[in-house]
């Protein structure tokens, strides 16, 4: 198996041949939809960034805030399927933006309640969306036995390339 990742002199690996020759018709097809998939992901956020001057991961967050008054970090985190910390940030950077407010809860004085304030708002009603991003919104409506076999599928590729665990908790749009 050859590893496209090795520094090969001259671009040459296996007698001589180039790296292009040697990815064969299937494995170029997958690729190929790959950069489909990414091409559109990222066409999606730089569209929303574009349009209203938020990028998409914030756009998400302020979508589940309003849908959600008064949620608090750790369920932000999880209805965004990210990370507690990362969404910690997201929020502060809403915040520093005076697009959230942040409130103490009253019944547990150490827990913090998200609320979106009227230019949250105002961003919201110009994003395109869907809020979620372009990828979430296609795989929901994808079967569950697609799912299933595209998550096996996957599985296997992640430890071919011995990808890191953590990177699954970051939103695509800060990637």
């Amino acid at each position: 198996m050859v590893n496209p990742c090795t520094n090969v002199s001259a671009d040459l690996t296996l007698e001589g041949r180039s790296e292009a020759t040697v990815l064969d018709e299937p494995a170029a097809r997958v690729l190929r939809r790959f950069r489909q998939v990414f091409n559109a992901v990222k066409t999606h956020f730089q569209q929303v960034e574009r349009q209203v001057g938020v990028g998409g991961a914030q756009v998400w967050a302020l979508s589940v805030i309003q849908v959600r008054p008064g949620i608090g970090v750790n369920e932000l985190a999880k209805a965004l399927d990210i990370r507690q910390s990362t969404a910690s940030n997201l929020v502060r950077a809403l915040v520093d933006r005076g697009l959230v407010a942040t409130a103490r809860a009253e019944r547990d004085r150490r827990a913090v309640e998200l609320r979106l304030l009227p230019p949250g708002a105002e961003i919201l009603a110009h994003s395109p969306g869907p809020f979620s991003g372009v990828l979430p919104e296609a795989l929901a409506q994808l079967d569950d036995a697609t799912l299933a076999r595209m998550e096996s599928d996957l599985t296997r590729l992640i430890g071919l390339l011995d990808a890191d665990d953590e990177s699954a908790g970051l939103p695509l749009a800060s990637m």
